[in-house]
This record gives C-alpha cells, sequence and structure tokens, in this order.
C-alpha cells in the first residue's frame, strides 16, 4: 500500500508539472522536450499504482504505448474517432506527429530504467 500512496502522490505531481507547461509555458524547448519526456514518467507512474511491484520490461512498454499513441497522430486518430471537437481530448491524443516527440519518449524511458535500476541496486 505504501508503494501505490507513493505513484499516487508521484503522479498527481507530475500531472500538475504537465498541466502548468501547457497552460504557462511557451518556448521552444521546455514545453515540446521536457513535455514530453514526463508525459511517460506520469504514465509509468500511473501504472505503477495498479502494478505497485516492479515490472523489468515497463518502461519498454510505456515506450510502445507512447510511440504508438504517437503513430496513431500521424493517421489522424483524432478526426478517425470524430473527437476532434472535444478540446481535452484533443489535447491528450494530441494532433500532429513528429519524430522528435517518440526520441523524448525514449529519453523518458530510459531515464525511468535508469532510476529503477539504481532503486534495486541500493
Amino acid at each position: 500500500m505504501e508503494k501505490r500512496i507513493y505513484y499516487i502522490i508521484l503522479t498527481i505531481i507530475l500531472l500538475a508539472v504537465e498541466v502548468l507547461i501547457a497552460l504557462f509555458v511557451h518556448d521552444q524547448f521546455v514545453r515540446p522536450y521536457i513535455g514530453d519526456v514526463l508525459v511517460v514518467v506520469v504514465i509509468y507512474a500511473f501504472v505503477r499504482i495498479w502494478i505497485p511491484e516492479s515490472v523489468r520490461l515497463l518502461p519498454l512498454y510505456v515506450f510502445l504505448f507512447a510511440a504508438g499513441v504517437e503513430i496513431l497522430q500521424y493517421f489522424n486518430i483524432v478526426e478517425l474517432l470524430g473527437v476532434q471537437d472535444n478540446v481535452f481530448l484533443r489535447t491528450i491524443i494530441g494532433t500532429s506527429f513528429d519524430v522528435k516527440d517518440i526520441l523524448c519518449y525514449a529519453a523518458g524511458c530510459v531515464l525511468i530504467w535508469l532510476v529503477s535500476i539504481k532503486k534495486t541496486h541500493k
């Protein structure tokens, strides 16, 4: 239960940071790159609420999920689902494919993996 609480708090904090970045940061680095690195950390923390035990390949699974959503953006998934007028869903799903986003997801997942390795070797 203690791990779940940790991941609930982490998810809330990181989600708040992501929202603040989306609302107030309009630069050419933090919003497009740091935001994309952090989004996979948010997803990872959220999954760990439900699966508190360590899953060795979870960073890879999170990366594949995030990259899959990014690839769906290439195929205009928002329009295919008919949610292009829903600002919330359009923001969550995303509307523009960019290979750099996938690289940021990979960087975030490598960061998660490195932190998890450090935690297991303490």
